[in-house]
């Protein structure tokens, strides 16, 4: 399969595929869409569609803060905020600007409703009436004008679930003008300004990670083979690799996201690992004066199925994320997969040719055969042997350790999860949060229960008014939105505008005020009940508190509902995008711990097979369960909560370090194979295996902790923890693997017995 002619064959149907790739001309596309993160098929998903039909999306918005130090109330300050509002009203996407600059306020008197605005600059006097009204009215001040009076607030509502191209075209604008307006500060936050900084600094990062990953490697092969063919040959399968990968994500119309950041890097020392196993042995081979051609045939022979095995369960890791609920995950999974059996075939395709057109007959013999890794790992071998107890004590403690830190790790995410807490985006989108009650929008849908007729029936407005007060007092939100709230605006009307007035009025001054709900209706800025009105929405916004302390909130707002509000009147559902957020990151940690059940059942069942027996199949686990363990007290002590961006590398860390001991137990087998005593074939494979596994684990390790260089969570997450896990499986695999399998001498000594029949009816067909 391997010999000249066959492999020379193979590189030229590499050359013929990357031709015809390049003839296809993939596009390369940036994207990046946070509900793609949703759990999928969920019913407070499905819940949550049908509630913006009806009402609106709740994040369809972008806040824009205009300061001054000298405050607000100050008619030119006002001038040149109406100016720029007036500009971003005409804007294409903006379908409307919410501010007290327009806003206005009915008044109920003898003669009807009139409207006045609550911020009126044309006289002094009027400007000072308006500043003390609204710095005391608890719908604007807070709200629509920071507490100290130095911001204020327009909420741009854009069009309804804007494309992101259309979304980055209006922030543009939008940046431009408020650019242009001078103003002493301005902040911006929402949804558009997100997805846009975040595919810059996507477009930012993958080309910075693919082209330190390339630098890293020529540094490391240059490091481990010290020679030019060394370096060239396995940077021209590596790119090959890559450039098939990343064409045919682009090709099957996958746009580059946040999680394929990861993905150069990942294949890259991924491919790497299965090409130094390849070229150590093939240098090897040389060195015992076997010539070239038939070196290159029994290196990739002998590795074949250890190769294979170890990039099919890699993939198999990462294919598991295709049963988390988010299209995200579910995508980078099966494209990972993907690359890295697509990396296989690049390294079987093009590997062998490019050795038989450029690889050296032979290299250099080493003065001292036994050589400097062979002396170490002899040590380490002997010393391990002589210490059992010690070691498997040691392992056991930290393993204990590591269970009880993941009984205390908790589930805890933010809206802006992938990027630090110091990162720009973050720090104005915590601006809100401070000087305007929040910038995560948070959403409630309200529903007449059965004893009740409509949304404003006066008993369940008293419902309402309860649960306004539980929503404030507990997620410290800012003003809410609600029928309650207009009831509330129209009570102050026909008391002449009195701030005093906005309260829940009495059953009286209600029924003289209900001839003017359809019109109060009608004039509100936000869609607030449906058409029959039985049913209708609260929102308002929070600081984002985290999906932790989110959760604890949600049970008491569930208690709360439960025991106070009366369900025959109204019922009450927690609903919109942040709640979606917040219950992906339980989700997706749930479905990564199923995950991995499965990928460990999976690999174990392959390891049974292959090496026909189950308890061998569970030794082979173990080494590689106890470093996500470890993983797991690393997380605790460095306080890293589980989230989407950290619940995803368990499996991913698994399908990797696997990989190692599939390399130790093909080699033990084939030792076994040759009739050798337990003990011995374990001293060989320790010998001759240890310096690839500790060489491609440096290799792994180096090129995952580049992806700490990264400004997004999960980038910065996968490459930390990946590393560590890695460190921990490389142990396992050197010290405790061998111990683990020094007891299964009497399975061993029937398998020999079995080899040796093998070996001497081969030696009769020959």
């Amino acid at each position: 399969m391997f010999e000249r002619k066959a492999s020379l064959i193979g590189l030229g149907i590499a050359l013929s595929i990357s031709v015809m790739l390049v003839l296809l001309r993939p596009q390369v596309v940036f994207d990046y869409d946070f509900e793609q993160f949703f759990p999928q098929e969920d019913e407070d998903l499905t819940f949550y569609q049908n509630f913006r039909e009806k009402f609106e999306n709740d994040n369809d918005y972008l806040l824009i803060a205009l300061g001054t130090e000298n405050g607000i109330f100050d008619p030119v300050f006002l001038d040149k905020a109406m100016n720029v509002q007036t500009e971003l009203e005409g804007l294409e996407f903006t379908e409307r600007i919410v501010s007290l600059l327009t806003l206005k306020e009915p008044i109920i008197n003898a003669f009807g409703v009139r409207y006045r605005s609550v911020l009126d600059w044309e006289s002094e006097e009027s400007l000072q009436e308006s500043k003390q009204n609204l710095t005391s009215h608890p719908q604007y001040s807070g709200n629509l004008i920071s507490e100290d009076g130095r911001y204020l607030l327009l909420v741009l509502r854009n069009e309804q679930l804007i494309s992101k191209e259309d979304g980055d075209l209006l922030y543009q604008e939008v940046n431009k003008i408020l650019g242009d307006s001078d103003f002493h500060k301005f902040y911006t936050a929402g949804k558009i300004k997100a997805q846009g900084e975040f595919v810059d600094l996507l477009q930012e990062e993958f080309a910075f990670f693919l082209s330190i990953s390339i630098v890293l490697i020529m540094l490391l092969l240059l490091f481990i083979f010290r020679t030019w063919w060394g370096v060239l040959l396995p940077l021209i399968v590596l790119l090959f690799g890559i450039g098939w990968t990343i064409a045919i994500i682009l090709l099957t119309g996958k746009a580059l996201d946040v999680m394929s950041v990861m993905q150069p890097t990942i294949l890259l020392v991924i491919g790497l690992s299965a090409l130094v196993h390849y070229l150590t042995l093939f240098m090897y081979k040389l060195r015992l004066g076997i010539p070239k051609d038939e070196a290159i045939r029994l290196t990739f022979k002998n590795l074949f199925l250890a190769i294979f095995l170890t990039c099919f369960t890699t993939a198999l890791g990462f294919s598991t994320l295709y049963f988390t609920s988010a299209i995200s995950l579910k995508l980078f999974g099966i494209y990972t997969a993907l690359g890295v059996m697509v990396m296989f075939v690049a390294v079987i395709l093009i590997t062998p040719g490019l050795l038989y057109l450029f690889s050296p007959s032979k290299v250099m013999k080493r003065s001292n055969p036994v050589g400097f890794w062979q002396r170490i790992l002899a040590i380490a071998f002997r010393w391990i042997m002589s210490h059992k107890v010690l070691v498997l004590a040691s392992f056991s403690i930290v393993s204990i350790l590591s269970v009880v830190a993941l009984a205390n790790l908790k589930i805890n995410g933010y809206l802006l999860d992938n990027l630090p807490r110091e990162h720009e985006l973050v720090q104005e989108f915590e601006f809100f949060d401070k000087e305007f009650g929040g910038s995560k929008p948070l959403e409630f849908f309200l529903e007449v229960g059965e004893d009740g007729d409509q949304i404003f029936q006066y008993e369940v407005l008293k419902e309402i008014e309860k649960l306004e007060d539980f929503v404030q007092e507990s997620y410290e939100s800012g003003a809410i939105i609600s029928p309650f709230s207009l009831v509330k605006l129209l009570n102050q009307a026909q008391n002449s505008g009195n701030n005093k007035a906005f309260a829940m009025p009495s059953q009286g001054q209600y029924q003289r005020l209900k001839p003017y709900l359809s019109q109060a209706i009608s004039q509100a800025d936000y869609s607030l009940i449906s058409e029959d009105q039985r049913q209708g929405r609260l929102s308002t916004r929070t600081a984002d508190i985290g999906s932790y302390k989110s959760a604890k909130i949600k049970k008491a707002l569930e208690s709360f509902v439960d025991n106070e509000i009366d369900g025959k009147l109204l019922k009450v559902r927690l609903t919109g995008t942040s709640n979606l957020i917040d219950k992906s990151h339980v989700t997706i940690s749930d479905q990564m711990t199923k995950g991995l059940g499965v990928a460990i059942l999976l690999v174990g069942l392959i390891a049974g097979f292959l090496f026909r027996s189950w308890r061998i199949s569970f030794l082979i686990l173990l080494p590689n369960v106890l470093p996500l363990l470890w993983m797991c007290g690393v997380m605790w002590f460095l306080d890293i909560d589980l989230k989407l961006t950290t619940a995803v590398i368990f499996t991913v860390a698994f399908g990797i370090a696997v990989d190692d001991s599939i390399h130790f137990m093909t080699k033990l087998q084939a030792e076994l194979k040759k009739g050798r005593s337990i003990l011995y074939a374990l001293k060989r494979t320790y010998l001759e295996t240890g310096k690839a596994i500790v060489l491609t684990s440096v290799i792994l390790v180096s090129g995952f902790l580049v992806l700490t260089l990264s400004e997004f969570g999960v980038t910065f997450y996968t490459g930390l923890l990946i590393s560590l896990a890695l460190v921990f499986a490389v142990l396992a695999d050197l010290m405790l693997l061998p111990i683990l399998l020094l007891p299964m001498q009497r399975i061993w000594n029937k398998r020999r017995v079995g080899f040796r029949k093998e070996a001497r009816k081969r030696e009769a067909k020959g």
